[in-house]
């Protein structure tokens, strides 16, 4: 083998790879990631029925032996993806990267801690990569004008949550003044609690206003609630409408910055500006 000829095949290899598992245009990578949901399903049904007394009881060793068999697959998983991107810490830092992580952590911290092993469930949200296998599906415009509709009305969502604290905080220590320890309103935490209930029309009843005043208050909170509530609704649904609007992405990933959602025709990524790698289907 000529020199330079290893090192291009170890990159064309790796790049191969990180394609099979990190995309899902090609009919290989999405018979992975099908392949993945059905073992991550399979791994949180088998947890869930160990917590079951009865099955535990006739099927535990089995259920045990299942668990530790998905786990082992998914560290191999795991380490296959830090192995094939060019930059480890980046997908290890990532959401999906994290998640990972989390999935597999329980299965050994078991064995230190016996019952951890019940939070191994966090591999249900492995499952959000159901969105990417059927990007190329009728789903991927839901999915991703959703993801974007949310991405982009945080920030207004976030200064409406800040308002909505700053109000339920007012109403609290005013309720605590009107109604008084005598009434249940012991403190202003527990009457912030009780103005939080109220305004968002829940309504436990464990702690209810006796004075005039404090129910004439109670009865504008509950109105206020209402209003409130169409609030973010209405950002949301703004957002989706401006969302849907544009162009519908591949699950093309980028090997610098781990980003997905790149469009056929790009050339570089919208994230961090690194080359990507020709799209093809496979």
């Amino acid at each position: 083998m000529a020199i330079g000829e290893a090192p291009r095949a170890h990159a064309a290899w790796r790049e191969k790879l990180r394609i099979i598992i990190f995309e899902a245009d090609t009919p290989v990578g999405k018979a992975f990631d099908v392949g993945l949901l059905v073992a991550i399903v399979l791994s949180v049904s088998a947890v869930m029925a160990e917590s079951v007394p009865w099955i535990r009881e006739d099927h535990g060793e089995l259920l045990r032996a299942a668990e530790w068999l998905f786990t082992i697959l998914f560290t191999l998983e795991y380490l296959l993806r830090l192995a094939c991107v060019p930059q480890a810490m980046a997908y290890a830092r990532s959401f999906f990267g994290i998640v990972d992580l989390l999935a597999i952590l329980p299965s050994y911290v078991s064995i230190l801690l016996p019952g951890a092993q019940s939070m191994l469930v966090i591999r249900a949200l492995r499952l959000l990569r159901i969105f990417r296998v059927f990007k190329l599906g009728r789903f991927l415009g839901e999915a991703n004008v959703l993801t974007t509709a949310l991405r982009s009305s945080r920030h207004k969502v976030l200064v409406f949550l800040g308002t909505v604290l700053v109000l339920v905080t007012i109403i609290g220590a005013a309720m605590y003044l009107i109604e008084g320890e005598e009434n249940g309103f012991t403190s202003i935490p527990i009457s912030v609690y009780w103005a939080v209930v109220t305004m968002t029309t829940v309504g436990y009843g464990d702690i209810a206003p006796n004075t005039v005043v404090g129910r004439t208050v109670a009865a504008f909170v509950m109105i206020l609630g209402y209003s409130i509530i169409a609030v973010p609704t209405g950002i949301v649904t703004s957002e989706i409408i401006e969302a849907a609007r544009r162009p519908i992405p591949t699950t093309r990933s980028c090997a610098a910055c781990m980003s997905e959602g790149h469009e056929v025709s790009a050339r570089y990524c919208k994230n961090c500006g690194a080359e990507l790698p020709p799209y093809s289907r496979g």
